[in-house]
């Protein structure tokens, strides 16, 4: 029985990844024949790879349809039929900080951070400024969820705030705040979070799921564009620009 639960419809998502991955698996085998010329030993390794990405992707696909979804919308769901809605807010916070820190694509770029920069920002400054920032774009999101407030304002205005700062922060905060925005929002933050939002604003008041649940990612991409700049600008501080 659980077999059979793990395993159901990974069929469908074995087809999915092979055609996702296909057309780059033929692109390389065009060129290795028309110019690459690459050694037997790389083309092993690097088919190696590839069926080790194969079956990564597999199984996260897998486990994103038979465990993520289906918990963050039950959890959302859970959350919105409570009397006390203002919960939501704060719990939002909480999920929203722990799955950015957990966030496996996020502590790459920290890492990547770190070293690029000799130590100067240690990645774990970033960690925690991204995982503070998506915080409160989540707790936002269940605010807007429970209050039923407009959505277009928060993402106009957010990034108007954010060239406003770029003006201010330190320079080599700019790309770095423009690369978190696209890293923060990866499969952590979309499979549990949205599917949190989603699964609560269909329990709060019978909502509809498409204009209340979804726009939670938009919010959660540029909330680390603002922390990174601000953080930026600490670091003018810091070095006495500003004083």
């Amino acid at each position: 029985m659980a077999a059979e639960i793990l395993l159901a419809g990974v069929d469908h998502v074995i087809v999915e990844v092979l055609q996702a991955l296909s057309p780059l698996v033929i692109f390389f085998v065009v060129f290795q024949f028309l110019s690459l010329q690459l050694p037997r030993e790389y083309i092993f390794g690097l088919f190696k790879g590839i069926t080790i990405t194969l079956i990564g992707m597999v199984l996260f696909f897998q486990g994103v349809k038979i465990a993520f979804l289906p918990a963050g919308q039950e959890i959302g769901a859970y959350f919105g039929g409570l009397e006390q809605l203002w919960l939501l807010i704060p719990f939002g916070f909480l999920l929203g900080f722990l799955t950015t820190y957990a966030e496996p694509a996020v502590r790459v770029l920290c890492y990547q951070i770190e070293k690029s920069s000799g130590g100067y920002v240690p990645g774990n400054l970033i960690l925690y400024a991204l995982s503070f920032g998506v915080a409160i774009a989540v707790a936002i999101g269940m605010a807007r969820i429970v209050y039923g407030f407009a959505f277009l304002p928060f993402v106009i205005g957010g990034y108007l705030i954010a060239i406003v700062l770029m003006r201010f922060t330190d320079p080599d905060f700019i790309a770095i705040a423009f690369d978190s925005g696209g890293v923060a929002t990866g499969p952590m933050a979309v499979t549990f979070l949205m599917a949190l939002a989603v699964g609560a604003s269909v329990e709060v008041g019978g909502g509809n799921p498409i204009t209340e649940g979804f726009g939670l990612i938009a919010l959660i991409a540029l909330s680390p564009i603002l922390s990174i700049l601000i953080l930026g600008i600490a670091y003018r501080i810091k070095k006495g620009e500003y004083v």
